[in-house]
């Protein structure tokens, strides 16, 4: 047998409660003749008799007072499960993303991102481990990689170009002016970036001779080349703060596209989900010009 519609459960339980199908009707905003007619039909579905009239008031049969008691039960499990999706759905927004991207990219964006989506409740969680949305909390992870993700839905926001910077004054004091010129000078480097392959995409071959500190934190690398320490080997999307600013300089136009780049991720069985999507519309139209290796 198929479950009764939900509006002649829920008459049959109002009536119950309040012994009377106009205080029900009145609860469920609707007619007398509509509560009294939807139990009807059930009592006539089941063969069994719901409520008897006693007075002024409408009595529940045992019968109807056991599926009534039930029907409770059943509305109040559904009404707790209603609560805790929508908790879930109105909790913060946590976004977790690489401690250089947020430090480079994403902070000088945050007023305005909170502006243009009007989300109330954004938390920016920066992290260089890969964040788990399944389980760490996080509701939507700005990852650097290829991708993509199992599991995850995910959204291209800008590829990569790679090239070398360096300080105002490191560039008056050596002279860069071509690619074979970085032979010479003291070159900075990421355990993610190898000079050579940048190099050798430019048609140097020679061996770089002064080769600088090493960095794992692309944004320590980029600090200490503003600093005058070296040539920095820079991502165009975390370099674009300090090149519009003039602390750092490219010294020549060269450049390299590689497949990396920064990527929108996000479960799509999220509750957050509509809040998400606004989110990474707004990430989309930021970086629109830059998705497929424009110039900053």
């Amino acid at each position: 047998m198929r479950l009764p519609p939900f509006l002649t459960l829920t008459a049959l339980e109002a009536a119950a409660r309040h012994r009377s199908y106009s205080r029900a009707a009145r609860e469920l905003h609707v007619t007398h003749g509509a509560v009294s007619q939807q139990i009807r039909k059930l009592e006539d579905e089941l063969g069994a008799k719901l409520f008897l009239r006693q007075g002024n008031s409408m009595v529940p049969t045992a019968t109807g007072a056991r599926l009534a008691g039930q029907v409770t039960i059943a509305l109040s499990t559904l009404r707790l499960a209603v609560e805790e999706a929508s908790q879930a759905a109105r909790g913060p927004l946590v976004v977790s993303t690489g401690a250089a991207f947020a430090s480079r990219w994403l902070v000088t964006r945050l007023a305005r991102l909170a502006a243009d989506t009007g989300e109330p409740d954004l938390t920016v969680r920066a992290e260089d481990r890969v964040s788990d949305l399944s389980s760490d909390g996080a509701d939507v992870a700005l990852r650097f990689g290829i991708g993509p993700w199992p599991g995850m839905e995910s959204v291209t926001l800008m590829t990569e170009r790679l090239f070398p910077v360096c300080s105002p004054a490191f560039l008056r004091v050596h002279g860069i002016a071509h690619p074979r010129d970085l032979i010479d000078v003291p070159l900075l480097r990421h355990t993610g970036l190898p000079w050579s392959l940048w190099l050798s995409a430019m048609g140097v071959e020679e061996t770089p001779l002064h080769l600088g500190l090493r960095f794992d934190d692309t944004a320590l690398m980029l600090d200490a080349a503003a600093q005058g320490m070296g040539v920095a080997l820079a991502r165009s999307g975390l370099s674009e703060r300090d090149l519009r600013d003039g602390r750092l300089v490219r010294p020549f136009p060269g450049e390299v596209a590689v497949e990396t780049g920064h990527h929108f991720v996000w479960r799509a069985d999220s509750p957050k989900l509509a809040r998400i999507l606004r989110l990474r519309d707004w990430f989309l139209e930021e970086t629109k010009g830059v998705r497929g290796g424009a110039a900053d």
